[in-house]
């Protein structure tokens, strides 16, 4: 028997419809930009005062209308109401946060979106910011300090895209994503719903090519492909605040199972993550800046501009007030990874595959295995290699359900004067 009748099915249709709609019109990440000569005044001046970003103003009306509506649709006790009700505080949370930019109340509902450096993570006894500050000591050797890993290849903006044009047919066919070399983007490389963008004057290394391919086209876009092609629940194909844990989490952890991230990279997420706990705590945009500078002295100075600008974007330069979700990495990827491990005990890859039918949260799984289940939602088209056949995954998580129970410090006791030794050069 059903779990839903057909006029609710429609009904629950509706919702998610209009919570589409109220998303759509609540583009975090571009209402919280910044122009181009921010950056280029930031530098004239002598990277010695304080950027003056201006946002636009964001009207909420229109966003919280629709989630007002929608609530009145989401009459019901199944876990896809609950999925449903949720998305529709994130979405007014969301709306909130955008209508406080500039304001230390933006602070209050990013905490409350996406956590924050200290917010516990996985079996609530650790968080993204231990992890970080972990990282940042073990991995400074391999980047600023005595065992530096140089990157084999250096490749332009051109280069790389020819590398991904090459790549990306073989997993998308007739829907393959562009790649646009543009001036028009802040970070290194973005991507949207169907596109890639590269920045002009960027240069990449070797991995570079697998970890665009592995986080952005294979995850971000492959889930949003998937999401939107259900024929239904549209909100599925959306990035929102209420999945970006989950879906950043699962993009990096596709970097390391398939070998394309590198000390640098893995520092560089935890940099971020130690940032916005400064900021958090009061240090403003100078000394953000001058924090990257000195963690990685090798990039150029608008790297580490664009780093800090990540941190304080539509909160406050002079401190007190970060956008957090730069430290979803971290967190979601400790979720996701652990849900992983937990998924290959349960012994069903369907546990699996449910992360990519669209983007979601871990929280929502509950609901999108029930919509499987009900044949309202379809199984995802595109997913990378190693969650389709996943003989390797399965081997690697297998093992590693073990091997976190052996006591490091009591392995590391055994070979004390091999580790002094080298540890002391």
């Amino acid at each position: 028997m059903s779990e839903f009748s057909e006029s609710e099915v429609e009904r629950l249709n509706k919702a998610a419809g209009l919570l589409f709609e109220a998303e759509d019109r609540l583009p975090v990440l571009k209402s919280t930009g910044w122009t181009r000569d921010v950056a280029d005044r930031f530098f004239a001046d002598g990277e010695k005062e304080l950027p003056r970003p201006v946002y636009a103003k964001i009207d909420p009306a229109p966003s919280t209308e629709r989630v007002a509506e929608a609530r009145k649709l989401i009459d019901g006790s199944s876990s896809v109401h609950d999925w449903l009700r949720r998305l529709c505080d994130v979405t007014d949370q969301t709306a909130s946060m955008l209508g406080a930019m500039g304001t230390a109340e933006f602070y209050t509902h990013s905490t409350a979106l996406y956590g924050s450096p200290t917010t516990p993570i996985a079996d609530g006894n650790n968080t993204a910011l231990d992890l970080a500050n972990r990282l940042d000591t073990l991995l400074s050797d391999f980047d600023e300090g005595t065992l530096r890993l140089e990157a084999p290849v250096r490749l332009s903006a051109e280069e790389l895209k020819a590398e991904l044009e090459a790549e990306l047919p073989q997993h998308f066919g007739e829907d393959t994503p562009e790649v646009i070399v543009t001036s028009e983007v802040n970070a290194k490389a973005a991507a949207g719903r169907d596109y890639i963008k590269l920045r002009e004057d960027a240069r990449f290394t070797d991995l570079d090519v697998t970890q665009l391919l592995q986080h952005e086209a294979l995850i971000h876009i492959a889930t949003g492909f998937n999401g939107s092609r259900h024929g239904r629940f549209e909100i599925l194909g959306e990035s929102h605040p209420g999945n970006a844990r989950t879906q950043e989490g699962l993009a990096v952890f596709a970097e390391f199972i398939t070998g394309a991230i590198d000390p640098r990279r893995f520092r560089r997420l935890a940099d971020r993550t130690i940032a916005i706990d400064m900021s958090a705590n009061g240090a403003d945009f100078l000394e953000i800046y001058n924090f990257f500078r000195e963690k990685a002295t090798r990039d150029a100075p608008f790297e580490a501009f664009e780093s800090a600008r990540r941190v304080v974007r539509g909160g406050l330069v002079e401190g007190g007030a970060p956008l957090t979700k730069d430290g979803v990495y971290l967190s979601g990827l400790v979720e996701v990874h652990s849900y992983l491990r937990a998924a290959i005990r349960a012994g069903d890859l369907a546990l699996i595959h449910l992360l990519f039918v669209g983007k979601v949260d871990l929280e929502d799984l509950d609901a999108m295995d029930l919509l499987m289940r009900e044949g309202l939602i379809k199984q995802p088209q595109f997913m990378p290699q190693w969650a389709k056949d996943a003989r390797y995954l399965l081997a690697n998580l297998s093992y590693s359900t073990f091997h976190y129970e052996i006591d490091l410090a009591q392995v590391a006791e055994r070979y004390d004067s091999l580790l002094s030794r080298y540890k002391n050069l």
